[in-house]
C-alpha cells in the first residue's frame, strides 16, 4: 500500500493538471472574437459575461481597446460617413446594444444577448474598483457629471477615479484634455459625448494612450446622477427601453423613424443575399 499511495498521488496531480489546462484551453476559446457582419459592419457575438471577461483579460495584460456599443442608428449613419465606418470597423470590441442589432442577427439566424451599454459600463466600473483599475470619465454637462460621479463613490467607495471633465470643449482646450489624460492615464475611460463625436473622440485618443480601455457611454452619465430615469425594468427586458424614451423626448422620433424599420429591411435583404451566395 506504501508504494502505491505516491503513484496514485502523481496520477492524481497529473489529472488536475490536464484538467486545467482543458478549463485554460476552453476559456481561451471562448474568448476568441467570433463577429457576424451586419450591414457591413461587424457584431461581437460574445455574451454579457463572456464580453465583460475579455475586457478584463485585455486589461491584465495591460493592452488598451475600444469598446463600441452598436445600434442601428451608428449602423446607419456608418454606411453615410466613411471616417466613422472606419472607426467602427477598426473597434476591438463591437457589442450588441439595443433590440435592433439583436433583431437583425436574429433574421440572419443567430440568437445574440442583447448587452446594454449603461449595464456593461456600470459592471466594468465594479471590475475596475475590484481589481485596482483607475477610471476617467468626459463628457455631459458639468452638474451632470458631477452629481454622477458623486453617485458612483457613493457606490463604488473603493474605486479610483483620476479624471473628471465636461462634454463642453472646443479643440484647443480638446489639445489641454488630451494632455492631461495623457499625465494620468485612467486605465478605462467613459467618454459621454453621444455618436460619433465619442467614437471619433476615443480612436484619435487611442494611439496616444495605447494602455487604456476606452468605452462611448452616449447618455449614460445622466441616468448615473439621476438626473434621467432610465426605462422601467419591463421595458428593459422587452428590449422596448428605446420605445419609452422615445415617448419621452418626442424629438427621437424623427432620427428613429423610419431609420429603424428601414434598417431591418436592409438587414433582411442581406440575409436573403447571403442565404442565395451560399
Amino acid at each position: 500500500m506504501e508504494a502505491i499511495f505516491p503513484l496514485l498521488t502523481i496520477v492524481l496531480y497529473d489529472l488536475i493538471i490536464i484538467g486545467l489546462l482543458y478549463i485554460i484551453k476552453y476559456a481561451m476559446e471562448c474568448l476568441h472574437r467570433k463577429k457576424e457582419p451586419v450591414l457591413g459592419f461587424g457584431v461581437d457575438l460574445f455574451t454579457f459575461e463572456e464580453a465583460l471577461q475579455y475586457v478584463h483579460t485585455c486589461l491584465k495584460e495591460n493592452n488598451g481597446m475600444q469598446i463600441v456599443t452598436i445600434n442601428p442608428e451608428m449602423i446607419s449613419l456608418g454606411n453615410k460617413d466613411k471616417e466613422f465606418a472606419a472607426v467602427l470597423n477598426n473597434a476591438d470590441l463591437v457589442i450588441p446594444d439595443g433590440v435592433g442589432v439583436k433583431i437583425a442577427l436574429k433574421i440572419k439566424g443567430i440568437s445574440q444577448e442583447n448587452i446594454p451599454g449603461i449595464e456593461f459600463s456600470k459592471k466594468l466600473i465594479g471590475m475596475c474598483e475590484l481589481e485596482g483599475f483607475s477610471i476617467g470619465l468626459i463628457g455631459a454637462k458639468e452638474e451632470v457629471i458631477q452629481k454622477a460621479v458623486q453617485n458612483i463613490r457613493k457606490e463604488h467607495a473603493n474605486l479610483n477615479i483620476t479624471y473628471i471633465r465636461n462634454g463642453y470643449f472646443d479643440e484647443e482646450q480638446e489639445k489641454i484634455i488630451v494632455e492631461e489624460l495623457k499625465a494620468v492615464s485612467p486605465r478605462v475611460l467613459f467618454v459621454a459625448l453621444g455618436a460619433p463625436k465619442q467614437e471619433l473622440f476615443i480612436s484619435k485618443l487611442k494611439p496616444q494612450m495605447p494602455n487604456t480601455v476606452f468605452i462611448g457611454v452616449g447618455g449614460s452619465f445622466d441616468v448615473w446622477s439621476g438626473m434621467v430615469k432610465r426605462a422601467p425594468k419591463i421595458y428593459q427586458t422587452l428590449g422596448l427601453e428605446w420605445l419609452y424614451r422615445t415617448v419621452k423626448e418626442p424629438a427621437r422620433f424623427k432620427r428613429i423613424f423610419p431609420a429603424l424599420p428601414l434598417f431591418l429591411i436592409q438587414v433582411i435583404i442581406e440575409a436573403i443575399h447571403e442565404n442565395l451566395v451560399k
